[in-house]
């Protein structure tokens, strides 16, 4: 793994020792021994990650990592702070300004390699996240994330360890701010946390008859599970359990005995971060519906279907598979937008949607491809299943009124269907459509309400 990374201490001999250790592992480095410059090559360089001490003349590392975080394009660089180690106000007021991680002096090799390939990691996920929604947003198609929603409501916790004092402790620490639900069991734990959806999970790696690395492992090799933040609690001369569960893909740690300020605030942390990943991925699968889907009916729109359709073709020309297409358009529909309202036509074409995709398989498509017409692809489809199929879908059009609310009333909708199979090799997806066309409008001369296969 390669990244930018930006080392930032007014100590030179730090510099160039933490210079070094990166350059080293093949990562890019650029260092700098004051804040001001270091806010400077924030902008320039746009490192993947900053590696920030705290203790400096002028303006300190917490300022440096305030102004970082409270600008919205640079918010999302990790920062990991370097603290002494008899210096825990320090990394409570580091988390509060919004670093994601820490260091200690001296900084141990593994814990550094450990923490900065992890969040750059990160960093890479939230960047591709990002870079997907950038359209989506400028063309209004998703909103952009409010930072304040992320912390207005309860994280939903889940702590499991075995020992009294240390629940007490943890849920006197931050009980009052989230829902913290608690379990001494580590397989029922893991039960609880893929069916329940936790937004951090809480382990104590003291459990006497369990190896917490162990449920660790597990929760990381599940879907569900696999991008819950984990923080787990660890003794402090553990450091070889301690950097496998950082090797493995936990998030965060906490050392015995745990500080009730540095708790709440890498708790508040990783929840805020869970949040905005989740809300990110959430804005890709939206915008990618969006940009696949009619907003009226839900079905596919045209240039999706086009797309399908294409690879469809290609498969079918390649493995001498049948594919049939059904082309779809309502009967007189301009006069139930004149007589009753585009309100009422609305509706209609909502109801067909559903008509349509009720008498399809899971693996045919539906799209809506303009005003009131709709193209249905049939995948392993010959052109006589393709015409019941069709025949199908008319009469469950045909036979019951559409409900256009409580003005209209029951109104009668019928279709008509044009049907054309995919004819070989050397056919095509825009032949095969055309071919779909030409056997509509023959319906429509032959009378409405009807279905046709396409010639040859």
């Amino acid at each position: 793994m390669t990244a930018r990374v930006l080392v930032v201490d007014d100590i030179l001999a730090n510099v160039r020792l933490l210079e070094a250790k990166l350059t080293a592992e093949y990562f890019e480095v650029h260092t700098t021994q004051n804040g001001i410059e270091a806010l400077e090559l924030v902008q320039r360089v746009k490192p993947d990650i900053v590696l920030l001490d705290v203790m400096m003349p002028g303006m300190d590392g917490i300022e440096v990592c305030r102004r970082i975080k409270s600008n919205s394009q640079t918010q999302h660089i990790p920062v990991i702070m370097i603290t002494a180690m008899d210096q825990p106000d320090d990394r409570v007021r580091g988390l509060e300004a919004g670093a994601d991680d820490f260091l200690t002096k001296p900084v141990s090799d593994v814990a550094l390699f450990c923490r900065v390939k992890s969040l750059v990691r990160l960093k890479m996920l939230t960047d591709e996240l990002r870079s997907r929604l950038d359209a989506s947003e400028s063309m209004g198609l998703v909103k952009a994330i409010e930072q304040d929603v992320l912390t207005e409501r309860p994280g939903k916790i889940l702590l499991i360890d075995n020992r009294n004092n240390l629940i007490n402790r943890i849920r006197g620490t931050i009980g009052q701010r989230h829902e913290i639900k608690t379990l001494d069991d580590p397989q029922l734990a893991l039960f609880e946390a893929t069916e329940n959806g936790y937004e951090l999970i809480i382990i104590s790696l003291d459990f006497e008859s369990f190896d917490g690395l162990r449920l660790c492992s597990q929760l990381r090799s599940l879907e569900r599970t696999r991008q819950v933040p984990i923080l787990i609690i660890v003794d402090p001369d553990d450091n070889e359990r301690l950097m496998r569960a950082l090797d493995m893909g936990v998030n965060d740690y906490l050392l015995r005995p745990v500080d009730k300020q540095e708790l709440m605030a890498r708790v508040n942390t990783q929840v805020r971060r869970w949040r905005y990943t989740e809300q990110l991925r959430s804005n890709v699968t939206q915008s990618i519906e969006m940009a696949a889907t009619d907003a009226l009916t839900g079905l596919y729109n045209r240039r999706f279907m086009e797309r399908q359709l294409s690879a469809f073709t290609a498969n079918a020309a390649s493995r001498d598979k049948p594919l049939s297409v059904l082309v779809i358009d309502v009967d007189y529909f301009k006069s139930i937008n004149d007589n009753h309202g585009h309100d009422v036509g609305d509706r209609v074409l909502q109801e067909l949607a559903s008509r349509i995709k009720e008498g399809l398989r899971h693996l045919d498509l539906a799209c809506r491809t303009g005003g009131e017409e709709f193209v249905a692809v049939l995948p392993d489809t010959d052109n006589s299943v393709a015409l019941r199929v069709a025949e199908r879908l008319r009469k469950n059009v045909s036979m019951k009124p559409f409900n256009a609310g409580a003005k209209s009333g029951a109104l009668p909708i019928t279709v008509s269907i044009g049907v054309a199979a995919f004819d070989g090799i050397n056919d095509s997806m825009e032949a095969l459509l055309k071919r779909g066309d030409e056997a509509l409008y023959r319906a429509k001369r032959e009378g409405r309400n009807r279905v046709t296969l396409a010639a040859a």
